[in-house]
């Protein structure tokens, strides 16, 4: 089995490590020339978009994994033509998204099916491309799938993979700066659970599924890096009010929202499980 990567990085990597030992080849999509170092280290074989466009036919899967830019997703760009045409049928495609598609829920739930209302230009590009994608599953009868992500956390990986990815490591940096909204809950998910998302979809395609991949209890930032201080044996990070900080935009952007996401239609048609339901678990790896 082949699996090619558009937008090599972190999850790609976390999903790499499971799935070689399986016998699966795997190559990728990735413009740094130290990302392309990175992934012939570890026998991921480096394509150019162009490259990978007149390949696409070799390969039993594709994943997305790119974010969108001002002329839209580039992996749809590139890829969109030979798998209109016929000329590639991956028996798998999926796409990396963002549970940003879902604004601002007040502290309250996001399923699949709530409404998107993205609140930044970056998740209105993202909502653009879910649609870009699931249309051609439609048109070609493809089988695409959606994956909306929180945010990411797990091991450091071997640099450019991963770098400061979890509250242990900012503070181990002394780089960390806890933000306190009152009432304000975060989603989030161990790069290990990403990946054995993915694998799970892999074995059970459905066109056009939609999926939330989360772990079990959104919370507060302040109390993970609570959690995380108390595991290094370090005097707790001070708050510093959301009012009086200065955040760039993008910042801004993240503390606007206020959601918990809800993972019950993973685990009930992809038969998943979070290893780490919650950040105390999945921190005990770090």
């Amino acid at each position: 089995m082949r699996l090619l990567v558009f937008g090599y990085g972190y999850a790609a990597d976390a999903l790499r490590r499971r799935l070689q030992p399986l016998g699966w080849d795997i190559a990728g999509v990735a413009r740094s020339e130290a990302t392309q170092a990175a992934m012939r280290a570890v026998e991921v074989e480096p394509l150019s978009a162009e490259a990978a466009a007149a390949q696409l036919g070799d390969f039993d899967a594709l994943l997305i994994a790119a974010p969108p830019g001002e002329t839209g997703c580039p992996g749809f760009q590139a890829l969109a033509n030979p798998l209109r045409q016929g000329e590639a049928r991956p028996a798998w495609i999926g796409y990396l998204s963002t549970t940003g598609v879902y604004g601002d829920l007040g502290g309250g739930w996001a399923f699949e099916d709530s409404p998107l209302r993205p609140l930044s230009l970056q998740a209105e590009r993202r909502v653009a491309a879910e649609r870009a994608w699931l249309d051609l599953a439609e048109a070609a009868l493809l089988d695409v799938m959606v994956f909306r992500l929180p945010g990411i956390y797990g091991p450091e990986g071997e640099a450019p993979f991963a770098q400061g990815r979890s509250p242990l490591a900012k503070l181990r940096a002394g780089a960390a700066r806890v933000i306190d909204k009152p009432g304000q809950v975060f989603s989030r998910i161990h790069v290990d659970d990403l990946a054995g998302g993915l694998h799970a979809s892999l074995r059970r395609p459905r066109r056009g599924g939609i999926y939330n991949l989360c772990d079990d209890k959104p919370c507060a930032t302040a109390e993970t890096f609570d959690y995380a201080a108390e595991l290094l044996g370090f005097p707790p990070p001070p708050r510093l009010a959301f009012e009086e900080a200065q955040l760039s935009p993008e910042a801004r952007r993240f503390y606007a929202e206020n959601k918990r996401v809800a993972n019950a239609r993973a685990k009930a048609e992809l038969r998943w499980r979070p290893v780490y339901p919650t950040y105390r678990q999945g921190f005990l790896t770090l």
